[in-house]
């Protein structure tokens, strides 16, 4: 791919989301994300529509890669468009149920099935792909993993800049993982769905002047969900728990949810909460190292923290990427480390322990 591909690609996705900034005025009534709410954090009403930039910049793309990579990320913006639309609508009525979204997102993962022909069949868990090797579970259990990706990214877009910024790191990671299995097309299409990241995290970080919305969210999600589905079944000298380890943070952010609020007595797993790591983080680390900062810069310099998160997992992943022992290892040290680091952050000591789970416990200390 040519750098000037790279530089359009940006340049649209940046232009289309100073374009929604700018015209807010009009869209507004229906575009805005309030400022009351469990997980809000920002201070003024702000255009929630980001995920429109991001079609702009993939369709951009699209446009302007080689047919090869063309064709991939043809396939994927088609398959992308019950989880963008479904995200969309909530980003504009506010009356989408959380079931009704992660179904859609699970429908397009098993539109992408449909449309390639490629379903996760290769797990490294032999139990597991014996299973896989019929066809409606490898569809069932992509759809299900699609569906679970796309969602974790929403979770995590909580700070200006958090889910862009990860999902670029990833991607990137992703891309540099299929170059070094000497597939130029593959990494095309990550490098550029980072691209297209960079351009709206341009606007949205660290001021957040546009937000990514459910449907940004979801999209991008969805984009590196099937990146992540593509890669090892493109290569058998990669396995599932390569891209397991490059998605490590967003998947456990999710695990560690779904457990933290089960365990509430009144609540369910989709309902919203305040004691995810990046709220711990903001509240425990940036606020005490930036006290006399602005509440949105605070906001904003959240996310260069967890992007270490994101970042440190991604990394080993590309250099041990045909290493399964070291993936698996490792896998389960980031396990080890996210909880022990929560530990720390809700109950003061580096620990490992039920009350790790217990939101009645880091609610109490927050």
């Amino acid at each position: 791919m040519p750098t000037y591909a790279y530089l359009l690609v940006f340049a649209v996705t940046l232009l289309a989301s100073a374009a929604l900034v700018l015209t807010q005025r009009w869209h507004g009534r229906f575009s805005m994300d309030g400022t009351v709410g469990v997980q809000k954090h920002h201070t003024q009403p702000t255009p929630r529509i980001g995920g429109l930039a991001i079609v702009c910049g993939l369709v951009a793309a699209w446009l302007l890669t080689g047919p090869k990579a063309s064709t991939i990320l043809g396939h994927m913006l088609l398959a992308g468009i019950p989880a963008f639309a479904f995200g969309l609508l909530e980003d504009i009525t506010k009356k989408v149920s959380v079931l009704a979204r992660l179904l859609a997102t699970m429908i397009s993962g098993a539109l992408a099935w449909y449309i390639t022909g490629i379903a996760m069949q290769d797990t490294g868990v032999m139990p597991l792909d014996y299973l896989l090797s019929y066809t409606f579970f490898a569809v069932l259990f992509t759809a299900f993993a699609v569906g679970g990706v796309a969602n974790a990214i929403n979770i995590i877009d909580g700070f200006n800049g958090l889910a862009a910024g990860a999902v670029a790191i990833m991607l990137g990671a992703i891309g540099l993982i299929a170059l070094n299995v000497n597939d130029p097309e593959l990494a095309a299409v990550c490098f550029l769905g980072a691209t297209v990241t960079l351009g709206f995290g341009a606007v949205n970080w660290p001021m957040g002047k546009l937000f990514l919305g459910d449907g940004g969210a979801y999209l991008l999600g969805f984009v590196l969900a099937w990146m992540a589905v593509m890669l090892p079944m493109r290569h058998i000298e990669i396995n599932a728990w390569a891209t397991m380890m490059v998605c490590a943070y967003p998947v456990l952010e999710v695990g560690f949810s779904v457990r933290r609020r089960r365990n509430r007595v009144g609540h369910q797993a989709g309902q919203p909460d305040k004691v995810h790591l990046h709220h711990l983080i903001n509240r425990r680390i940036v606020q005490r190292l930036l006290p006399g900062v602005s509440t949105t810069l605070q906001n904003g310099m959240t996310s260069p923290v967890c992007w270490l998160f994101v970042a440190a997992p991604a990394a080993w992943a590309v250099v041990f990427a045909q290493n399964t022992p070291l993936l698996v290892a490792g896998f389960f040290s980031v396990i080890v480390a996210y909880a022990a680091f929560y530990a720390r952050l809700t109950q003061f000591r580096w620990c490992l322990s039920a009350r790790t789970l217990n939101p009645v416990a880091a609610k109490a200390t927050t």
